[in-house]
């Protein structure tokens, strides 16, 4: 069954917030606060009945106005145009109540059944929405971890095959210096022979 839901409003940055959730909980994770801004005195449940038709009417879904204004809640709400202290200091959650909850617009059963069940819906199409792009992350991330593998699997290969190579040079290498000693071992003991001869001749 459908929790009953409740209209709460805050001010974080340029803008008042108002959310239609089933909890004080469920409004401060939907905000991102990881504080309790109702602890604090900086969010409350509203009982502003023009407040309240704005948010039941789009439940699960964050609504904003410029900070410290009487202005409408909306999805997409433009920035204050007067930032003055005056307009500022004013803040949700030291808001005065207005005449009490008599004097709000009745909301029947129906409607307040319905908001709860769009606030529901809101919440699985925000879950299926954060596990896709879980999946997505997950999935770049897989991706670049093949590509780091793969990459790295041939540097290695590529170092064996250079230092395959560098050896059968090195082996070559000492090969040629034995032939070049011997050679050079040749040489002199026939030039020793060669200029033996060559002082006997002369006598």
């Amino acid at each position: 069954m459908a929790r009953k839901l409740k209209t709460y409003q805050t001010s974080l940055g340029f803008f008042d917030m108002a959310i239609a959730a089933p909890s004080m909980k469920a409004a401060l994770e939907a905000w991102g606060s990881k504080s309790n801004l109702f602890h604090q005195g900086f969010a409350t449940e509203t009982d502003d009945p023009d407040v309240i038709a704005a948010a039941m009417s789009k439940p699960g879904v964050i609504l904003r106005r410029p900070v410290g204004s009487d202005g409408p809640f909306k999805v997409d709400a433009d920035l204050p145009s007067d930032l003055s202290r005056e307009k500022v200091k004013d803040r949700p959650g030291k808001h005065r109540r207005r005449p009490g909850k008599s004097s709000a617009r009745a909301i029947d059963h129906q409607a307040a059944r319905k908001a709860a069940s769009d606030y529901e819906r809101e919440q699985k199409q925000r879950e299926s929405r954060r596990r896709k792009e879980e999946a997505a992350r997950t999935k770049e991330r897989d991706l670049r971890e093949r590509a780091i593998a793969k990459a790295q699997a041939a540097i290695e290969a590529a170092e064996q095959a250079h230092e395959q190579r560098t050896g059968k040079i090195d082996t070559e290498r000492a090969a040629l210096e034995q032939r070049a000693q011997a050679e050079e071992d040749r040489w002199k003991r026939q030039k020793e022979k060669l200029e033996k001869a060559f002082r006997r001749a002369r006598g």
